[in-house]
């Protein structure tokens, strides 16, 4: 029961703001208070955050008024959410004059404050799970979670799919442990799988604790309009429309109080930027841009500046994804497809972030196709057909990290912490003799390393495992995290100011006096220095746009089949909405030269072009997904006669090229298409030890088999490519059966390469009618993939000339 105190309390919080409290943040107040745990799923933008942050606040003041330290701990996947949840909670506080202060530890914390914080703990701490596992290494970890009364983990389907989540499970394992009595609850505003999302958050305690899975009754308005070009593109190619609707983006920021243009990557992120400038000079102080490589400080002012309004736009990444509560923000652009349902929710919900409030979201495709994606985009809203997010099992590279940080923070026994890990679902199905494997490779290296001492990092004493030396648990600490990239290296002014960080591999291609684009400015490289980017301000408008590492996003699969089920309308006549309507001279030039396939067939188109003979696969399944099942195909394509494939693919088709035609119908009856034998296909049909090679460096990583560096002195990529392709192929030779590197196998089939989904969609088409064309030229279905081979061949200038040329001859 809740005290009337409390509930009066609660009440004339909300009054007094002018507010009433929805019933399911009333219900979630009840809950609370009757010791549940469980999972909140609630719109963007209705007061999830105060559901959660009130509730303890009060059970804590009601219950243990005058207990000292950290007694809720909330866990956020992104840095700039700590900020600005922090402001809100600090507000909160405030009213109930509590004396509570909330602080926040992330990546971007000063060294003064996180001082601060472990003499004087703040009575809320906000965190990511990189920073909860660092406090894990501190030795009086047990004293500063001993207080704790509850852990929130905010947006916890950002977290559910990642490493970064079974952080989370093994750190909310270890803190239960300390407090059993704490309350659990996970907030998600986008998932479909919520009962899993549960399962996972409180692993197998959830059939012992008292649990319940809320769903806020609160139903937010999303107006979404797509920008239409004047004349359609018959013949698609990736990229090239988006820049062309510049001017009508600019009309939307003009008439907007303030707007977030949201790209999916951090180099399209700087192209918006530049060319916004360009176009409109007159955005100068007003337009910001906003991604994690930018600095903190960088970071910090844009989202200041957002809050107090003094920015008419900001053009982002997925850095300003989530949660933040930035009232002035009228209006969001997508720029180019998001790939998933759950995403253009997420950004969507920037704008209006107040309960009842609209959210106006303006869609801007990449190529003309996209307006498919964005039709389907709009039902699937409608439906409530949202994503679903597969957790990741038995990445023990994780768990390695985690037991030697248990080491470096006083110690820990063996049995014990055994019967906390197999308790998280990512670690549930985890064997004795694999725990031992793990033990063994902390304390020796394991067989292949034992007599090296350097990977003797933990020794056992008096019964605990613990890390004894200094060195090696400083190195540690600076390695705690998941988020594995290409070598960062500072972008630093030669006046000494840090504008952020940049991958290595694209510094590398540059030499002195060239200029790129970062952070909003040209900048001139003048030297590298002890991983230093040192260069100038330059006036110079031609500049190299950076490349990070993993750009590109796949298209889901709730969006794959909201796109097909698009595709059948059109073959019945239906044109449901402006951006289906505006496709019709594309959809009948497309049923002119070939077919659209409906929902039960499975569209081959083959084309001989001047470069050879096309097979072109319609899969719409995402490039992720295309490139298991592209090179599954080519493989059985050859077992009978050997031929070469160049490979070709985007989210919506495969193309095979060979230099000679294929009987494709024979093939086709010899099950071209069956799930007999796909894992084996699978590995056969591509590198695999190559492809596992590259995840291992990844893995190696985070298991600490190699160290990246300390701050400021980062050792070259190419060292740690040939370090960790070293003990790749030590344990290949001499150690199969290392779990290490099982597991970077496993990561490129289920997760790379998406085998489950390939398993599904393979099922699909052998249920479908396969409808083999044989055009006589390229069809705007086709043309899309088919320009995609150009990219690597001219620069941006002569690929539009050469593709424009192509496109003039069909």
């Amino acid at each position: 029961m809740i005290p009337g105190k409390i509930r009066s309390a609660y009440t004339s919080f909300f009054k007094a703001r002018g507010w009433k409290a929805f019933p399911y943040q009333v219900q979630l107040l009840e809950k609370y208070f009757n010791g549940l745990n469980g999972i909140l799923n609630a719109p963007t933008g209705s007061g999830k955050t105060l559901s959660l942050w009130l509730p303890s606040l009060l059970y804590s003041l009601h219950s243990s008024p005058k207990k000292k330290g950290v007694k809720v701990i909330w866990v956020t996947p992104v840095r700039a959410l700590a900020t600005d949840i922090r402001r809100a909670m600090q507000e909160s506080a405030d009213y109930f004059e509590c004396g509570w202060k909330v602080g926040s530890r992330t990546g971007d914390t000063t060294l003064a404050e996180r001082k601060k914080q472990k003499d004087k703990p703040p009575d809320c701490l906000i965190t990511t799970p990189e920073s909860l596992h660092l406090l894990l290494s501190n030795k009086d970890n047990r004293e500063y979670f001993g207080s704790v009364e509850c852990i929130v983990v905010d947006e916890w389907h950002e977290l559910l799919g990642s490493k970064r989540g079974v952080q989370t499970e093994l750190a909310v394992s270890r803190i239960r442990s300390i407090s059993p009595s704490l309350r659990l609850w996970g907030i998600s505003a986008t998932i479909g799988n919520l009962d899993q999302a549960a399962y996972v958050l409180l692993g197998e305690d959830i059939h012992e604790l008292p649990y319940e899975i809320v769903k806020a009754d609160v139903k937010k308005k999303i107006t979404m309009t797509s920008v239409i070009p004047e004349k359609v593109e018959e013949y698609p190619w990736a990229g090239h429309l988006g820049v062309k609707l510049i001017d009508q983006v600019l009309d939307i920021i003009q008439k907007s109080g303030t707007t977030l243009i949201f790209t999916n990557t951090r180099s399209q992120c700087e192209i918006w930027y530049q060319r916004l400038l360009i176009t409109c000079p007159d955005l100068a102080g007003q337009l910001a841009l906003h991604h994690g490589s930018l600095s903190p400080d960088v970071r910090t002012w844009v989202e200041k500046s957002l809050h107090e309004g003094k920015l008419k736009a900001v053009v982002c990444t997925s850095s300003l994804d989530l949660g933040v509560d930035i009232s002035p923000v009228e209006t969001v652009v997508q720029i180019g497809g998001p790939k998933g349902v759950a995403r253009f929710l997420q950004r969507a919900g920037r704008s209006g972030h107040q309960p009842g409030a609209e959210s106006k979201i303006f869609f801007v495709p990449a190529h003309s196709l996209e307006l498919v994606e964005a039709s389907a985009l709009r039902t699937a809203i409608k439906e409530n057909k949202t994503e679903e997010r597969r957790p990741v099992i038995r990445c023990f590279d994780v768990l390695i990290q985690y037991l030697v940080t248990l080491a470096v923070g006083g110690g820990f026994d063996e049995r014990e912490v055994f019967s906390q890990v197999i308790k998280t679902h990512a670690f549930n199905t985890i064997s004795d003799d694999e725990w031992s494997q793990m033990l063994v490779f902390i304390t020796s290296g394991g067989a292949s390393l034992r007599n090296y001492p350097e990977y003797s990092k933990v020794v056992v004493n008096n019964g605990l495992h613990v890390v004894a030396d200094r060195r090696t648990a400083m190195r540690h600490r600076l390695s705690i995290g998941t988020i594995v990239s290409d070598p960062m290296m500072q972008v630093k002014l030669m006046t000494g100011k840090r504008l952020g960080t940049i991958e290595e591999s694209f510094i590398s291609r540059l030499n002195p006096g060239n200029v790129f684009s970062f952070a909003g400015r040209s900048l001139e490289l003048v030297k590298i220095q002890n991983m230093e980017v040192l260069t100038r301000i330059s006036k110079s408008n031609k500049t190299i746009i950076p490349q990070w590492l993993g750009g590109k996003m796949p298209l889901s699969g709730k969006l794959s089949q909201a796109l097909r089920e698009r595709l059948d309308d059109v073959n019945k006549g239906i044109f449901p909405d402006r951006e289906m309507e505006s496709l019709k001279s594309l959809f009948k030039k497309q049923q002119e030269q070939s077919v659209i396939p409906s929902i039960n067939q499975f569209l081959i188109e083959c084309i001989e072009t001047k470069e050879g003979f096309h097979y072109f696969f319609f899969t719409f399944e995402g490039r992720y997904v295309n490139e298991g099942i592209a090179a599954v195909l080519s493989y059985r394509l050859t077992r009978e006669k050997s031929r070469t494939f160049s490979i070709g693919l985007n989210d919506y088709c495969i193309d095979l090229l060979t230099d000679e035609p294929i009987d494709i119908e024979k093939h086709i009856s010899q099950e071209l298409f069956t799930t007999k034998n796909l894992e084996q296909d699978i590995l056969g049909g591509m590198n695999s030890a190559e492809m596992a090679r590259r995840k291992f460096r990844d893995i190696a990583n985070i298991a600490g088999l190699v160290f990246t560096g300390y701050p400021g002195k980062q050792k070259p990529n190419k060292h740690l490519q040939a370090s960790s392709r070293l003990f790749f192929e030590v344990f290949n030779d001499y150690e199969p059966d290392n779990l290490l590197l099982k597991q970077a196998y496993e990561e490129v089939l289920f997760d790379q390469l998406d085998e489950i989904r390939m398993r599904e969609a393979l099922n699909r088409i052998n249920q479908q009618e396969i409808v083999i064309k044989h055009p006589e030229k390229l069809t705007p279905f086709s043309f899309p993939v088919y320009a995609e081979m150009f990219r690597d061949k001219a620069g941006n200038e002569k690929i539009e000339e050469k593709l424009q040329k192509i496109i003039n001859q069909l």
